[in-house]
């Protein structure tokens, strides 16, 4: 039997521990929210790089375990504390294609969108390169078409098995950032109600509030 969670989370707004937040609250799982001194210096980020080597967010303890890497934190969570609805079970039809759009939040989204955030807002205007702008911006408009007539095909609500899952929750926070950035417009309209429907959920606003 697994042992009563013992979990703290490095957190920051506006990050992938977002998701993290939201799975937490999903599952009803207790657990603390520590502020991530990911803009410190010195002593303070060195003893966070206990729990993320590279000083950056988010990380996860539990207990004397430490985990990173956003979407491995929600696999981690899954495994450890479920069995949940939000994970699709091997036995399950969609088994296979949870697995392919868990991964597409950041295996297949985070190259263009990271590029076309730093290229459009982050960075300053004179180290901006307006071709790595464009390139990434015809990145995303590939990936959300991809998502649009692959993973929301034949009018599906969510991504996979039929109900909400960790695929949508580490699919949601990469299209956030194109609404941040102002770079959400030009989405599929079911791509768009997607987007609606997935933040209207109380986990969603809890983690981003």
């Amino acid at each position: 039997m697994t042992d009563a969670p013992d979990l703290s989370l490095f957190h920051a707004p506006h990050t992938r521990s977002i998701r993290v937040l939201m799975l937490l609250d999903e599952m009803g799982l207790e657990h603390a929210v520590e502020a991530a001194p990911y803009h410190e210096t010195g002593e303070k980020l060195e003893a966070y790089k206990k729990y993320h080597p590279l000083g950056k967010i988010p990380a996860l303890r539990d207990g004397d375990d430490a985990i990173f890497e956003s979407n491995a934190i929600l696999q981690y969570i899954l495994g450890r504390y479920g069995p949940s609805d939000l994970e699709v079970k091997p036995d399950e039809a969609d088994y296979g294609r949870y697995l392919q759009w868990l991964h597409f939040g950041e295996g297949g989204m985070t190259i263009p969108v990271s590029l076309l955030l730093a290229h459009t807002f982050m960075l300053p205007e004179d180290q901006r390169n307006p071709g790595t702008a464009k390139w990434a911006r015809g990145e995303v408009d590939k990936t959300l078409s991809v998502l649009g007539e692959n993973g929301l095909d034949d009018g599906r609500e969510y991504l996979a098995g039929n109900r909400f899952t960790a695929a949508d929750i580490s699919v949601v926070y990469m299209l956030y950032l194109l609404k941040l950035i102002k770079q959400f417009d030009g989405a599929p309209e079911n791509v768009k109600a997607y987007f609606k429907r997935i933040t209207s959920r109380d986990s969603w606003k809890k983690a981003t509030g």
